[in-house]
């Protein structure tokens, strides 16, 4: 069977989005790969065996389009206000926490918030299908 190891986004600076997802979700350099033209960082946390890849190409001078068909990288917590509060706090700035409920019953409650790249990221409340 597949096993999901890493999900890559391109940055325009390590050190920004490394102290981002340092800060917003805990993650910590698991190991990096410097070639001659891009740099790799991996970050990673203890609740989950899968990594973010962060892709540094040296000779990138303009900022990453992302495209229409980029959507978002999600993470879950426990404690979604005291999470919200905390990047809040931090000066991330996340959006509003959200509903989504079908026939009254609460199927996910969760916040966007934007790394140093404009990339787009969900945080949703632990449970249900969201674990």
């Amino acid at each position: 069977m597949a096993k999901l190891i890493h999900t890559m986004v391109r940055v325009s600076a390590l050190e920004p989005a490394i102290q981002f997802y340092s800060t917003a979700f805990n993650f910590k350099e698991k190991h990096r790969l410097d070639f001659p033209t891009f740099t790799l960082v991996y970050l990673g946390n203890d609740q989950s065996e899968a990594e973010l890849e962060l892709t540094f190409n040296k000779d990138q001078a303009t900022p990453y389009e992302h495209g229409t068909a980029y959507g978002h990288v999600a993470f879950s917590v426990e404690g979604l206000e005291a999470c919200h509060q905390r990047l809040k706090n931090a000066g991330f700035n996340p959006a509003d926490i959200k509903q989504l409920d079908i026939n009254g019953v609460t199927q996910a409650r969760f916040f966007f918030i934007t790394d140093p790249d404009g990339y787009k990221i969900e945080v949703l409340e632990r449970g249900g299908h969201f674990k």
